[in-house]
């Protein structure tokens, strides 16, 4: 079944570009392309997509309030009908992702992203993966990371994280993908995805990307094993 998607972007060059490459794909179709946010959520409602490419910068409603709004929406039996969210950015708006990633975003990239990798967002979206560009989400994370201590302790794992499970957040925070992560640390891709589903559970973490975020927040991503 091919992944259904839903580009909200003000610029039509963007919008067109980006639906050349997906449509392009045997196994990505585009539902809808949209102006503004308030369009956004309503082709969302309409179609169902998988995953919502979404821009900051919108009128009437921006991407971060389109996020918020998408956020932790469930159906009536009880299933989570929001589409994966990644926003689609331009590197000056750091603060702006941070506040996306935080606010239930999956991940992001840049608008300036090769076809490939907006084509590798899409699907990783797709499957619960979001860390689509990883030097720049590290760089993101590290430069927008609280420094300060009551920052870092204002998140605590429900539970504590075994050793083993803080050396593959660390990795994680690094932009190591599960195959790069189960290669440094000589486990299994099986056993990292078991590692990093309980650390989400711990944390009550959305995805991974908010995993890298409260790692870089709590000091772990700087701490050596």
């Amino acid at each position: 079944m091919a992944i259904r998607v839903v580009i909200a972007d003000d610029q039509e060059m963007v919008r067109t570009g980006f639906r050349m490459i997906l449509e392009s794909q045997p196994d990505i179709e585009v539902v809808a392309d949209v102006v503004d946010g308030e369009a956004a959520l309503a082709a969302v409602a309409e179609h169902r997509p998988d995953v919502l490419l979404l821009d900051i910068r919108m009128p009437k409603l921006d991407g971060l309030e389109v996020t918020r709004r998408l956020s932790g929406t469930t159906g009536p039996s009880g299933s989570t009908d929001t589409p994966r969210i990644v926003i689609v950015t331009t590197f000056d708006l750091d603060e702006y992702v941070h506040a996306a990633l935080h606010g239930g975003a999956s991940g992001f990239l840049l608008k300036d992203a090769s076809p490939a990798m907006l084509v590798e967002a899409v699907r990783a979206a797709a499957v619960g993966d979001s860390l689509v560009s990883p030097a720049i989400t590290v760089r993101l994370l590290r430069e927008m990371a609280p420094r300060t201590p009551a920052a870092q302790a204002a998140r605590r794992p429900g539970e504590p994280l075994t050793e083993r499970e803080r050396e593959v957040v660390r990795c994680l925070a690094r932009g190591l993908t599960n195959a790069e992560i189960a290669r440094e640390l000589f486990v299994s891709l099986s056993t990292v995805k078991t590692h990093l589903a309980n650390v989400q559970a711990k944390l009550d973490a959305r995805n991974r990307v908010e995993i890298a975020a409260w790692a870089w927040e709590s000091g772990l991503a700087a701490t050596t094993a």
